[in-house]
């Protein structure tokens, strides 16, 4: 039988005696696809997550989405779960994600209110923690590696020799030391604006969760705030960034941090980001067939350049970045 066949015979045992009408929603850079699934009926929606087992866990997701939920944070609510098969039904947060309405005007206020949030979770984390992966150096090393793979060597076709290898390896370090050395938390580690939804009264609904691990406090900051889908002046990001530095502090999340080393351990978290960003979105179009990403990684590498010049330790990265570019 057919996946499609599998889900909407499902389905029909989850919603009985009720005309279901399945549009794609969306799909994900993982093998993840989402349906809007109309009931006529009611008049009413639900998304429907089909992760092929085989390809995907939808345990994490599961118990993420439970805890989330459980203390109060607007995520999708399960309604049912077949975890064997890979289908759940949830609770539609609704069309329009961040991205789509944008504007120069209620960013500011859009912003907050993705960082209030921010600042829940990490409450709800303190307090009740969940058992999660910490965001470690071989996690962080494997996903900086992305980035010569993929990018530089698949995507590029610059090969390092062993000397480059070595001067990208003691950047990573630099790195790497940096962000394990920062407080951690809560990470949802996709924390940007095609993953926060839009309400109808404008209430901020967030899904794509559930590779969330324990890490370093500005790795979402840092999604949220140079994201790679919409870019905005840097004094902004600034601004942004110390005003959820004062936030922490106000609900005692950090202990007292100067502004110069939090924006460091902004930058730095976010450099790592980038450049495994890079590698991710080269194999999602190499790999993956994926053609829509390759628009993204002019503002990706963009990012990681502006970072690699602020820092003398960084300096081959930046020349890296530079030559490997132009080749």
């Amino acid at each position: 039988m057919m996946r499609q066949q599998c889900l909407e015979k499902w389905l029909t045992a989850v919603f009985p005696n009720t005309p279901i009408e399945l549009e794609l929603a969306s799909a994900d850079a993982s093998f993840r696809q989402y349906w809007r699934c109309h009931l006529a009926r009611e008049d009413k929606t639900f998304i429907v997550m089909d992760a092929p087992p085989d390809k995907e866990d939808s345990h994490d997701f599961v118990r993420i989405a439970k805890w989330l939920y459980q203390h109060h944070i607007r995520v999708p609510e399960i309604i049912a779960e077949n975890i064997q098969e890979g289908f759940l039904v949830l609770t539609d947060l609704g069309t329009q994600h961040y991205l789509s309405v944008l504007s120069t005007e209620n960013a500011d206020k859009l912003y907050k209110q993705a960082m209030a949030a921010l600042i829940a979770m990490q409450r709800c984390y303190k307090k009740d923690p969940l058992p999660l992966a910490k965001y470690d150096q071989t996690r962080l090393l494997n996903e900086l590696h992305l980035f010569p793979q993929w990018y530089l060597n698949c995507h590029l076709g610059y090969v390092l020799n062993k000397t480059e290898q070595l001067a990208l390896q003691q950047c990573f370090d630099f790195l790497i030391n940096n962000i394990l050395q920062q407080t951690t938390g809560f990470v949802h580690r996709d924390y940007h604006s095609r993953n926060l939804m839009y309400g109808i009264k404008g209430q901020l609904g967030i899904i794509d969760f559930q590779d969330a691990v324990e890490g370093a406090y500005s790795y979402d900051l840092v999604s949220l705030l140079r994201d790679c889908y919409i870019v905005w002046p840097e004094e902004q990001v600034t601004q942004w960034a110390l005003y959820y530095q004062q936030c922490l502090y106000d609900a005692g999340l950090m202990s007292q941090l100067s502004e110069q080393q939090f924006l460091r351990d902004f930058d730095l978290m976010g450099l790592q980001r980038h450049l495994k960003v890079l590698g991710i979105f080269a194999r999602l179009y190499h790999r993956d067939g994926k053609v829509g990403y390759l628009k993204d990684l002019p503002t990706t590498w963009e990012y990681a350049l502006k970072v690699s010049k602020c820092y003398p330790e960084l300096d081959f990265l930046q020349q890296l970045l530079l030559s490997a570019q132009a080749k």
